[in-house]
């Protein structure tokens, strides 16, 4: 293993709010957006060889002959919900030295990306959602790009998504609740997309300088705010939740304007989490397209890489930035 990203998940693992050891095992290897090189292979192995950079997957397929989606090698619509992840649910992760991996769930990476390859899984799951966006949009045959997308949360996977909206063609704004004064529009900027900071525009101000609101891409997590901005969805516009809130006290929201604009508006919500080898596939290839457009932006997604023996740290959530990797090889 070379770099092994952390992410929300993982500080929620250590803190013991999530996440389950393989059966027989007392502990859990943490660690599921990563990089690996190949140092030895199989005889059957074809796809890699000593020497290749490789980003694995995380979910893997349930046994229950009875769902298809598994059976499809597509556990990620798994309808058992018996599937197991790398280093989140019943498998060990990555955060180690070396592993042992079977072939179909690693996903070739060029030696150019070497640097920034521990973002694809994080991509993934804005890859997985724009596929889904294109698949449902197709309702509208006369759609032109130009569309408007609103992508709550400034983090990676909000980044990120905002990057793949940007490429899309989508005119694209980020709402975070990062300051104004921060490095965060100027990077946001960098890539093509305009930043509205939270401390300084409410929602409603938002959606008047958004306009209609196409597409929004949650990745904050925070299921108020999501369900605040769920009423200024534009007409036969789509919602895509990907964050996972905490178990927290209810909240009011007003259902009844957002099944009314739902079914009169024509909108859809939908959710996504992990992804298939067809989305790293993409996230790879737009991992590149990213590098080549906007190199010093996506470099500066990854605030500072730590050594194995100080992961404890970031783990900790104290130590701040945008996506800290730990570097398991130098």
């Amino acid at each position: 293993m070379l770099d092994v990203g952390i992410c929300g998940t993982d500080k929620e693992i250590v803190s013991f709010e999530y996440g389950t050891p393989p059966p027989g095992s007392a502990y859990l290897i943490i660690g599921h957006e990563s990089l690996g090189e190949v140092v030895a292979v199989g005889p059957q192995v074809t796809r890699v060889k000593v020497g290749d950079l490789a980003v694995p997957t995380v979910r893997r397929p349930c046994t229950d002959p009875s769902c298809i989606a598994c059976r499809a090698d597509r556990q990620d619509f798994c309808y058992s919900g018996q599937f197991t992840e790398r280093g989140i649910n019943q498998r060990h992760g990555y955060m180690t030295e070396f592993v042992v991996e079977e072939e179909r769930y690693l996903n070739p990476v060029p030696a150019a990306l070497r640097d920034v390859a521990v973002l694809v899984e994080p991509l993934t799951i804005a890859e997985k959602g724009v596929a889904q966006l294109k698949s449902i949009q197709q309702r509208l045959p006369w759609r032109e790009k130009g569309s408007r997308a609103l992508v709550l949360g400034g983090g990676p996977v909000g980044l990120l998504g905002a990057m793949k909206l940007v490429l899309e063609g989508f005119d694209t704004t980020v709402y975070s609740r990062t300051p104004a004064a921060s490095d965060l529009q100027k990077l946001v900027t960098a890539f093509g997309a305009k930043f509205v900071p939270a401390e300084t525009a409410s929602i409603e101000d938002l959606a008047k300088q958004v306009g209609s609101i196409d597409v929004v891409y949650e990745a904050v997590g925070a299921s108020s705010l999501a369900f605040q901005v769920i009423p200024y969805l534009g007409t036969n516009g789509v919602f895509i939740f990907t964050g996972v809130p905490g178990r927290k006290g209810p909240v009011s929201i007003d259902t009844d304007t957002i099944m009314r604009d739902a079914v009169l508006k024509n909108q859809l919500i939908f959710g996504t989490v992990n992804a298939s080898t067809e989305s790293f596939a993409v996230a790879i290839a737009d991992i590149g397209s990213f590098l080549e457009k906007w190199p010093e932006a996506l470099r500066s997604l990854i605030t500072r890489r730590w050594p194995l023996e100080q992961a404890a740290e970031p783990l900790a959530g104290k130590s701040g930035g945008i996506k800290n990797v730990i570097a398991v090889a130098n």
